[in-house]
């Protein structure tokens, strides 16, 4: 019987990892490597199966012997870029990045760009990347969601609330919702703070700091009973959160007043 080539191989443990197989795509890769040591297809393929995986040193040392049999391979590039990224090896995930840019230069491989920047902490550089991309895909959530937020650590609200309520247009995540409730706070919002709290929450009910944020802006406005629910849902979802409520609940002007730290505790449902 004729041993499977390398591309039947790929294949097979392509297939096996699309269908939620990793284990096998992996033991596919591993046995093809053991017969073909050197074959760059093996080597990509494992090292995304590893990398999906959580196992970054091995992924990378997979496409590193990827590249170095096919060191044009846009998609091993971008691989390697990740992996790199993920290590926090911020200087070499650009690296491949801008390799993949000379051979292919495709959308995905600029949004990665984007995010190495801005992780990388080079807040110009990652503004001027994620505008461009905007530019070029005015519906693109992240983008947006990442201008936001950009802005408002800037103290640029006005342009902050703009572009995040352009990103939550879109299929956007809890955290995008949780930023332009934290723009629309600090513009004393607190209307359009609430609902965007409460779609986070929506979204993500397991997102402690909504509800946290969400009992600050009910508090300020005077609605003492939603506020205590917001904190309660906050305080089951993380108890140290409860020095916080407690500071808020006796500091702010519409506030209440407990005589001892158990019956707060009490009426937080603790």
């Amino acid at each position: 019987m004729n041993k499977p080539t390398a591309e039947e191989i790929v294949r097979r443990a392509t297939a096996a990892f699309n269908s939620g197989r990793p284990d096998q795509a992996r033991q596919l890769c591993e046995q093809g490597l053991s017969r073909q040591p050197g074959d760059p297809m093996l080597h990509h393929l494992l090292a995304a199966v590893l990398f999906s995986k959580g196992e970054t040193e091995s992924a990378r040392s997979h496409v590193e012997s990827s590249l170095a049999k096919r060191p044009d391979s846009a998609a091993a590039h971008l691989l390697a870029a990740r992996i790199a990224r993920v290590a926090k090896d911020f200087d070499s995930a650009l690296s491949h990045l801008d390799r993949a840019i000379a051979i292919a230069p495709q959308r995905e491989v600029f949004l990665e760009k984007a995010r190495a920047l801005d992780q990388a902490g080079l807040r110009p550089q990652a503004r001027e990347a994620w505008r461009a991309i905007l530019e070029v895909v005015p519906g693109n959530i992240e983008a947006a969601a990442r201008l936001g937020r950009l802005a408002w650590e800037d103290g640029e609200h006005a342009s902050a609330v703009t572009l995040l309520e352009r990103a939550v247009r879109g299929e956007a995540p809890a955290s995008v919702w949780f930023d332009l409730g934290l723009v629309r706070q600090d513009q004393r919002d607190r209307g359009g703070a609430a609902t965007a709290y409460r779609r986070a929450l929506e979204i993500k009910p397991d997102y402690p700091e909504a509800a946290l944020n969400l009992g600050t802006v009910l508090q300020d406005a005077g609605d003492m009973d939603g506020a205590m629910r917001a904190y309660a849902q906050a305080y089951r979802l993380r108890p140290s959160t409860f020095g916080t409520i407690a500071m808020a609940l006796t500091s702010a002007p519409h506030g209440r007043l407990w005589l001892d730290e158990a019956s707060l505790r009490r009426s937080l449902g603790g």
